[in-house]
């Protein structure tokens, strides 16, 4: 029977940061948010406010990312590539 003092050991994770630069532009009555890198693979989205746009592109790139990774397709070239988590701050 397994206790919580039982841990097991958990395997060392390699942690990757992938860094892209945002094409951020009002559309009508909205803002759109693109990376170029990424648009041919679904890395546009939309935003009522220019806030809302750069959180759904983040979210979006996200998903293409991992998408691509666990699919094996090679990346992109011009992004920055870190072994290491980062934050990111855009005002």
């Amino acid at each position: 029977m397994f206790h919580s003092r039982d841990r097991l050991p958990q395997k060392e994770q390699i942690v990757k940061s992938y860094v892209f630069r945002v094409i951020l532009e009002p559309d009508e009555q909205a803002w759109r948010a693109f990376i170029p890198e990424l648009e041919e693979k679904g890395g546009a989205t939309w935003g009522n406010t220019k806030e809302e746009a750069l959180r759904n592109i983040h979210e979006v790139a996200q998903m293409v990312i991992e998408s691509m990774l666990e699919d094996g397709d090679p990346l992109p070239p011009g992004l920055t590539e870190m072994n290491e988590p980062v934050v990111a701050i855009t005002v």
